[in-house]
């Protein structure tokens, strides 16, 4: 045999084995069959004690602010304050000049003196003219004219004193002092400057501690809030906790008090207040004092928390799913095909979802490799992962904070 037909012999020898190896092929994957169910992991629903919180926005307030202003016209002669520092109240704040106020009371004591010297005189003279009423030189109508100049006299003299008290009730309200304990604010007028009743206000001193958190609240959220504390009672059944800005939680813990008698109009919202305490955190001589972590006005998170945790039907948040319709799950059921259940779901947490209908306790809901469950079709369960499975017991034994329900509006 020639070369070539050698090797014309040996391609076709190849192309016949090609050939035979695709047939195998083509039979093997006719015996493999179609795959089998997907693999999902499953969590029954189980009863968990949850902590019922609502988040809204809020403000802290100085539950005492005070307007320094003045009630004399004077000169201030001194300020006797650090600006932005803590007061106390009795502090001598300003000085105003004293001369002025000190010279008229002397004159309106001067004055007091000569009337009370007049008005003995003239009680003198009244005796006299009583004594000669019973001889022939007495007179009625003289002792009447006594008796009456003796009474205006004394009218006077009260009328004096009068000046006098309230010569020196201006004396006195040339030192300004602080009404109240709290941090006092930049001065508006300095030394040397005339100040006036009309001059409008000299400083402002708010309160430090404790301090006021108000917040808006939906009404119609109110209504669920008074359905759901009002027979475990009221407000001793919520406790106060805060946000602040730089999203660090606030470590005390405050009371609700109080609720508006109206609601907001434009808003459709009734207002809340809690007190929460502002103790110093430490004293620095730089920063006028103690200092505190709240400030008057300041912007927070509200957390209403409920004091004692309730008991709900809870899954792991990662089994819920939703649409256009709402919230659903998936359940394994008789012959482990899964069937789509709507839900409706109550307070949660960021690992639990509580689920107020929907579903029954011990239904095996989808947790794991829910995109390639369809209704209908059949799974094969397996126990949930044990990640999922500690985040729930964590959730269960720490008192997880809830996720945010409802947001109410800046105050």
């Amino acid at each position: 045999m020639s070369g070539p037909e050698r090797m014309l012999g040996g391609l076709a020898g190849l192309l016949v084995s090609a050939g035979l190896a695709a047939i195998g092929i083509s039979a093997a994957h006719a015996q493999a069959g179609p795959p089998g169910p997907p693999a999902v992991g499953v969590f029954e629903a189980v009863k968990r004690p949850i902590t019922e919180t609502n988040e809204f926005l809020g403000r802290i307030e100085a539950p005492n602010r005070v307007n320094v202003v003045a009630r004399v016209t004077a000169f201030l002669e001194k300020r006797n304050f650090v600006e932005g520092s803590e007061v106390k109240a009795g502090d001598l704040l300003y000085q105003l000049e004293r001369g002025p106020f000190e010279a008229d009371l002397a004159s309106k004591k001067a004055q007091v003196a000569q009337l009370q010297a007049t008005l003995v005189n003239a009680k003198l003279t009244t005796d006299r003219a009583k004594s000669l009423l019973g001889g022939p030189a007495g007179q009625q109508s003289s002792v009447d004219a006594a008796v009456a100049n003796q009474q205006s006299l004394e009218a006077q003299v009260q009328a004096a004193q009068a000046q006098v008290d309230l010569s020196q009730i201006n004396l006195d309200y040339t030192e300004i002092h602080s009404p109240i304990d709290g941090r006092i604010g930049r001065t508006a007028v300095t030394e040397g400057n005339v100040v006036t009743p009309s001059s409008g206000t000299l400083t402002t001193i708010v309160s430090q501690d404790p301090m006021y958190v108000t917040f808006p609240v939906p009404v119609r959220e109110a209504l669920d809030l008074r359905d759901r504390y009002a027979t475990r009672g009221g407000f001793k059944a919520v406790i106060i906790r805060v946000r602040l800005t730089n999203g660090r939680l606030y470590d005390q813990v405050g009371e609700l008090n109080f609720v508006n008698n109206t609601i907001a109009q434009n808003t459709d919202t009734i207002a809340l207040r809690g007190t929460i305490p502002n103790p110093s955190t430490y004293t620095s001589v730089a920063a006028g004092g103690a200092v505190r972590e709240l400030t008057d006005n300041e912007f927070v998170t509200v957390l209403l928390e409920g004091v004692q945790p309730v008991e709900v039907l809870a899954i792991p948040r990662s089994a819920v799913l939703s649409d256009q319709q709402g919230e659903y799950v998936y359940v394994v059921g008789a012959d482990n095909k899964a069937e789509q259940k709507r839900i409706q779901l109550g307070q949660s947490t960021s690992t639990i979802a509580a689920v107020t209908s929907g579903i029954a306790l011990g239904d095996k809901v989808v947790v794991e490799g829910l995109q390639k469950v369809r209704p209908g079709e059949v799974v094969a369960p397996g126990p949930a992962s044990a990640l999922i499975q500690s985040s729930m017991k964590v959730s269960a034994d720490g008192g997880a904070s809830s996720t945010p329900k409802s947001t109410g509006n800046n105050p």
